[in-house]
């Protein structure tokens, strides 16, 4: 779409400029001439000005960021099969699904899965992640670099460009990491918020 949209822009300038070029060098200046040139020019900045919104409408994305993690899959040993059938299953679909780069999933003070990028880090929650508790509610940072306190994501994955924290009740939290910017939808929020409730409840036996 970006790539289209270009091409639209282009082709419209270089219309206008074949129309200044055509009335500035012709030799004698008639009614008709002018407007067929007129309208050949607000044809070009009509096709400009098209052109331009497109890229406003359909947006470049975001490029993916460099992160610095390993792949990696750790999974607590001390839970039910039935609670690690459900980690594995739903991790996995995430990390395809959706933008999402990591996961962490922390239950009663400890750390019970990480899965995708991840680090040797020791993850411990700070004021967003209390606060998402505390309000029992998703929190979406977008573009982390706007967001004081972000800090407490780097033991997750260093750098994170988008995280989204959705708490499990006051006992946990599912942390999904994202690959870029305002990668996330709508969609993936509901998801992510719709598994983890599911997942809280059997975590909960």
């Amino acid at each position: 779409m970006y790539k289209i949209s270009s091409l639209v822009i282009i082709f419209g300038a270089f219309l206008l400029i074949l129309s200044i070029i055509n009335i500035a060098t012709t030799n004698q200046v008639n009614p008709s001439l002018v407007r067929a040139e007129t309208i050949s020019g607000i044809s070009s900045i009509a096709l400009i000005t098209i052109g331009y919104l497109w890229t406003e409408i359909n947006p470049k994305q975001p490029s993916k960021a460099k992160l610095n993690g390993k792949e990696g899959f750790e999974l607590c040993n001390e839970l039910s099969e039935d609670q690690r059938n459900e980690l594995a299953w739903g991790s996995k679909q995430i990390l395809t699904a959706t933008a999402a780069s990591t996961i962490l999933i922390y239950w009663d003070n400890r750390v019970i899965l990480k899965r995708g990028l991840i680090s040797n880090n020791k993850f411990k929650p700070g004021e967003i992640c209390n606060r998402a508790i505390d309000q029992k509610r998703l929190i979406s940072l977008v573009n982390t670099e706007l967001f004081p306190g972000r800090e407490e994501f780097d033991d997750v994955l260093t750098d994170l460009p988008a995280v989204i924290v959705y708490p499990l009740s006051n006992r946990g939290l599912t942390i999904v990491g994202g690959w870029s910017k305002r990668s996330f939808t709508n969609s993936d929020e509901k998801w992510i918020s719709g598994w983890s409730d599911k997942l809280y409840v059997l975590l909960s036996k």
